[in-house]
């Protein structure tokens, strides 16, 4: 199996994804994506936790801005706008199911979980189910692959290329 690219996370990484979250971080096997200054704003999560959990989430928005952009946008009812997306255009339709099969090739890349099988995330390949989870599969795998998480990104409230981090050592 080969892991998808991401860099493992330092110490400082993990301080600073529990401080994001406000618990602390467990599992990560590294950022998959991060802010222009360097904080991470995705994690890359083991297909199975520490207890021995399932956890089909692999790629997990960390960044406070991001997460609340992603929320204020479902807030937005844009959700169904995009599933019927899904229903009416055959091309996003099918680079949504690539986007699906590539989650699942990741994520298998590093351990397969018989439990979720099939199972990626945000609701894919049929549904458009959590935009925080597709924006975390288009942030980690790059513009293009994921055309929902794409499009919550162009249109929510955050930028990747805007630093709106906290410094979490003051805190």
């Amino acid at each position: 199996m080969t892991t998808p690219p991401f860099d493992p996370p330092t110490a400082a990484d993990i301080a600073t994804v529990s401080a994001q979250l406000g618990r602390p971080a467990r599992n990560v096997l590294g950022i998959s994506a991060r802010c222009v200054c360097g904080a991470p704003t995705v994690v890359a999560t083991a297909p199975r936790l520490d207890d021995g959990t399932p956890f089909p989430t692999l790629y997990y928005l960390s960044h406070p801005a991001a997460t609340a952009a992603m929320s204020d946008l479902e807030a937005t009812q844009v959700m169904p706008e995009y599933q019927a997306m899904l229903a009416d255009d055959a091309e996003v339709k099918a680079a949504y199911v690539a986007a699906h099969e590539q989650y699942i090739a990741d994520r298998e890349g590093i351990a397969v979980v018989d439990e979720i099988a099939g199972i990626s995330a945000g609701g894919m390949p049929v549904r458009v189910k959590c935009l925080h989870a597709l924006a975390a599969h288009a942030l980690s795998a790059g513009p293009g692959v994921n055309p929902i998480g794409d499009l919550a990104l162009a249109r929510g409230d955050w930028s990747p290329l805007v630093c709106e981090c906290i410094d979490y050592s003051l805190t």
